[in-house]
C-alpha cells in the first residue's frame, strides 16, 4: 500500500491540541537569557568526515534523530533515540486523503495505552519510508541495515511509552539492521529526560524542566559508546570550545520555528584535523529560551566528544506562539513546518528543519578556511 500526501489538521485544532505535547502538568522554566544573540558569526568549515555522522536526541529530538537518520541515511552512520518513536510516526493510522498527524503524535506516538489507540506499526512505516525512497523524497532505505542503533525507554517515562520506543527496533529489524547493531536499554527508573551523572541534576524518577536527571548514568557516553564503538575514556576537562553561529542562513522555510542562534561543541584537534560530527536534538522544553546553556554544556556530551575526535552540533528549534504554533519549542515530527497542508514535507530531505541542518553539516564538512 503507497502513502500518498495527506491533509492535516486544522489550524484551530492544532492550536488547541498542542498544548499536551509536553508532559503532562510541566511548564516551561523562567525564561533565561541565551548565551549567545541574532549577530552570532557564520560557522566555520572544518573538513569534517561525514562518513560517520551520527545523531541523537530526547522525546521531539527523538522523533527527529530517527526521521533524519532515515530521511538521510545515505549521511547517517548511527542514530541515538531516547524516549522517541519511529520515522514517520505522525503518519499512521491514517489513509488518503486525510491522516490525522497531530492527533496521531498526541496518541500513537506517545502514551498510546493512555489514550486508547494501538501503538504504531513499524511494518507500515517502512512500507511509506520504501515508497517516499522510491519517490527520491529520502535517501534508499537500504543504507539502515549498516546504521547502528541506540534506543532507551525509562520505566517511569509516561510521556513516551516503551510500545512506541520499541516499534523503532522493529522498524530497523524489518530494514535489514542486523540485531548486533540495535542497543535497547529499558530497565531504568527514570521519568522522561536524557540521564547524567551530576548531583545537581533533577531527580532519576522526575519529569520536570529541564529534563536532565541524575541517574547515576552518564547516558551520553552510552549512545556514543555504541555508536562508536572505538571510543576512548571521556575528558574530565574539556579542551575545545563552545561556539554560537548564525543558524538562520541554513533556514530556507518561512515557518521554521527554528533560533536565529546554534551552538556547536568543537574539540581543539578538530581546528587542525578532521573530525565527525554528532548532531543533538534537544526535546520540547529544552530551547535556550526555556533552559537557558544547560543542554548544550551539560548533558555529557562534550566530554565524552573532547577526547575522541567528535564534533558535537546543537540545532535550536525555538518557541513559535502564533504561527507556526509551537509554544514549547518542539522539533516537527507531525507537520507545524508544511505549508501546503494538502502536501507536507516535514518527513523529507527537504523539510525546512531537516535540510537546514544537513546545511549545518555540509558546511562543516567544507574545506578549513572556505566561506
Amino acid at each position: 500500500m503507497s502513502f500518498p500526501h495527506p491533509t492535516a489538521l486544522p489550524t484551530a485544532l492544532l492550536a488547541a491540541s498542542l498544548l499536551t505535547l509536553a508532559p503532562t502538568g510541566v511548564h516551561a522554566a523562567t525564561a533565561i537569557k541565551p548565551a549567545a544573540t541574532k549577530d552570532a558569526p557564520a560557522l566555520p568549515a572544518y573538513q569534517a568526515d561525514l562518513s560517520q555522522t551520527t545523531v541523537s536526541g530526547l522525546s521531539s529530538g527523538g522523533f527527529m534523530a530517527a526521521q533524519f537518520a532515515v530521511a538521510y541515511s545515505a549521511t547517517v552512520a548511527g542514530a541515538g533515540i531516547i524516549a522517541g518513536g519511529p520515522y514517520f510516526c505522525s503518519g499512521q493510522p491514517g489513509r488518503f486523503p486525510y491522516i490525522p498527524y497531530l492527533t496521531n503524535a498526541l496518541t500513537t506516538c506517545m502514551n498510546p495505552g493512555e489514550t486508547q489507540v494501538a501503538p504504531p506499526v513499524a511494518s507500515e512505516l517502512l512500507r511509506a519510508a520504501n515508497d517516499f525512497a522510491r519517490a527520491n523524497l529520502i535517501d534508499d532505505t537500504a543504507n539502515l541495515k549498516r546504521q547502528r542503533v541506540y534506543l532507551f525507554s525509562a520505566t517511569k517515562d509516561r510521556t513516551v511509552t516503551r510500545p512506541v520506543v520499541e516499534q523503532v527496533g522493529k522498524f530497523y529489524a524489518l530494514a535489514g539492521t542486523p540485531a548486533a547493531q540495535i542497543r535497547f536499554v529499558d530497565n531504568v527508573g527514570a521519568g522522561h529526560a536524557i540521564l547524567t551523572d551530576s548531583s545537581g541534576d533533577k531527580p532519576c524518577a522526575a519529569t520536570q524542566s529541564p529534563f536532565i536527571n541524575d541517574c547515576n548514568y552518564v547516558q551520553a557516553r552510552d549512545i556514543l559508546q555504541h555508536l562508536y564503538p572505538d571510543l576512548l575514556p571521556s575528558s574530565t576537562t574539556l579542551t575545545g570550545k563552545v561556539i554560537a553561529f548564525n543558524q538562520r542562513r541554513f533556514i530556507q522555510g518561512a515557518y521554521s520555528s527554528m533560533s536565529n542562534t546554534a551552538y556547536a561543541y568543537i574539540p581543539k584537534i578538530c581546528d587542525s584535523e578532521s573530525c565527525r560530527v554528532h548532531v543533538v536534538f534537544h526535546g520540547c522544553l529544552q530551547t535556550t529560551q526555556a533552559i537557558g546553556e544547560r543542554f548544550y554544556t551539560s548533558t555529557g556530551y562534550n566530554q565524552v566528544a573532547d577526547a575522541n575526535k567528535i564534533i558535537v552540533l546543537y540545532p535550536q528549534a525555538e518557541p513559535s506562539p502564533i504561527h507556526p504554533y509551537n509554544p514549547k519549542g518542539c522539533w516537527d515530527f507531525w507537520g507545524y513546518t508544511s505549508i501546503n497542508p494538502i502536501d507536507p514535507d516535514f518527513y523529507r530531505k527537504s523539510g525546512t528543519q531537516m535540510e537546514a541542518v544537513k546545511g549545518m553539516l555540509d558546511r562543516l564538512a567544507a574545506r578549513r578556511g572556505s566561506r
